[in-house]
């Protein structure tokens, strides 16, 4: 019975660490269990090796390799160790990956224009510990903030400040995600919040409310609400209301590109249409560009199909200008801010081919710097939590802003 056990859990190991690297991308019904399987699997693979190092060692000692079951549970589970020893490499790709992004769009002596703690910071090694560490000494955490009347929980933000202080500081504006009906500001974006603020930023993560009872633009118009108060309210808390970034992931990336094409436009600004809501700076993680669905991937059936049920509560067939209005890909106009677009290969939910194609039309459009990481193996929503891959890319986002803040000064 033991040697069985060994192979039942070496079975579902080698399928984890198989989906970590080859996500089934066609198959609709298979897009969101393997997102979260591959999650996981992906962007921890070091913390994954060690338990199967562990628990093959008692099995080992059980005498489950008496027995041929457990022989080829070990067989198994020496294949799996390889397949997270290249899941870790791939994983420390993500910097060379950012880096030449940004030189490409930036140019290669983009970094003389920074200061060198910006350009050489890294977030702190014991995050690739302790993955789900939220906290850090150097950052003091302003909670539950009113920014808009009414909606309870869902008009509330938090605020990121450097422990030592700050005085007209920059500012970065995060959304987050989750489908435009779930999601919570303390849950998303952590690790780029704490070094953005240990380099001397001024943080603010938000709540918006959700679908089903929220309908588009409610969301939008929520994140612009938070524009005017920090319009209002930052130097309060040491930051310069006139620099203010925006980021966000998936639907959080959907929302900041939204934010970052929008300005200024009064359908999104009922009742404050004087607030200036321009942003400098734009940096969607793994967003959904397009709600038409135009690209018809299969691994955006999902995405696309709850969109028109709950967040636009409508069909594409009935009302194509609506979706159009709702989707960055076709929002693109006017004078832009820089953007930094990222996006993983092996996003189940969201397919990479979406970014390549808004980043394609921004830089057809834009005068201002469009960069473009596509992350080798990263899945979606692969920044929440800290990791070798976080680690790198949070460190590129802190220089593009860095970069971004260094041009308007």
């Amino acid at each position: 019975m033991i040697a069985e056990l060994f192979l039942a859990l070496a079975l579902a190991g080698s399928i984890l660490t198989l989906n970590a690297h080859f996500p089934p991308r066609r198959v609709a019904m298979l897009g969101f269990p393997s997102f979260v399987a591959g999650w996981l699997w992906s962007e921890l693979p070091g913390h994954h090796l060690l338990l199967q190092v562990l628990v093959s060692a008692g099995f080992t000692a059980a005498g489950a390799l008496e027995r041929w079951p457990g022989q080829l549970a070990m067989l198994l589970t020496l294949l799996s160790w390889l397949g997270l020893l290249w899941a870790w490499a791939r994983s420390r790709s993500a910097g060379p990956e950012a880096e030449s992004a940004l030189q490409e769009a930036l140019g290669p002596d983009y970094a003389q224009a920074i200061d060198e703690e910006a350009a050489r910071a890294q977030p702190p090694a014991r995050h690739l510990l302790m993955p789900w560490l939220r906290r850090d000494p150097k950052v003091t955490l302003h909670r539950n903030i009113r920014y808009a009347e009414g909606e309870g929980s869902r008009h509330l933000l938090d605020i990121y400040t450097p422990k030592a202080g700050a005085r007209a500081a920059p500012v970065l504006l995060q959304i987050h995600g989750g489908g435009w009906f779930t999601g919570h500001k303390r849950q998303q974006a952590v690790p780029l919040l704490l070094h953005m603020a240990r380099l001397g930023w001024v943080c603010v993560s938000i709540n918006y409310r959700l679908s089903p009872r929220a309908t588009f633009p409610d969301h939008l118009v929520d994140a612009k609400l938070a524009l005017r108060f920090i319009r209002e309210r930052i130097a309060d808390y040491g930051g310069d209301a006139n620099f203010v970034a925006v980021t966000g992931g998936s639907a959080g990336g959907h929302l900041a590109a939204m934010v970052g094409l929008t300005a200024g436009d009064p359908e999104y600004q009922p009742g404050f249409e004087e607030v200036d809501t321009a942003v400098c700076a734009c940096v969607p993680l793994y967003g959904v560009y397009d709600f038409t669905n135009r690209l018809g991937h299969p691994s955006a059936a999902t995405i696309h199909g709850l969109v028109s049920r709950w967040v636009l509560k409508s069909r594409v067939s009935e009302d194509p200008e609506r979706f159009e209005r709702a989707s960055p890909l076709y929002r693109i106009e006017g004078q832009l801010p820089p953007f930094f677009v990222i996006h993983g290969t092996h996003d189940t939910l969201v397919h990479v081919d979406e970014a390549r194609s808004f980043v394609a039309k921004l830089r057809s459009h834009a005068e201002k710097p469009v960069a473009y990481a596509e992350i080798e193996g990263a899945h979606h929503a692969f920044e929440i939590f800290h990791s070798t891959r976080t680690a790198h890319v949070v460190a590129a986002i802190g220089r593009f802003l860095s970069w971004t803040y260094a041009q308007r000064a």
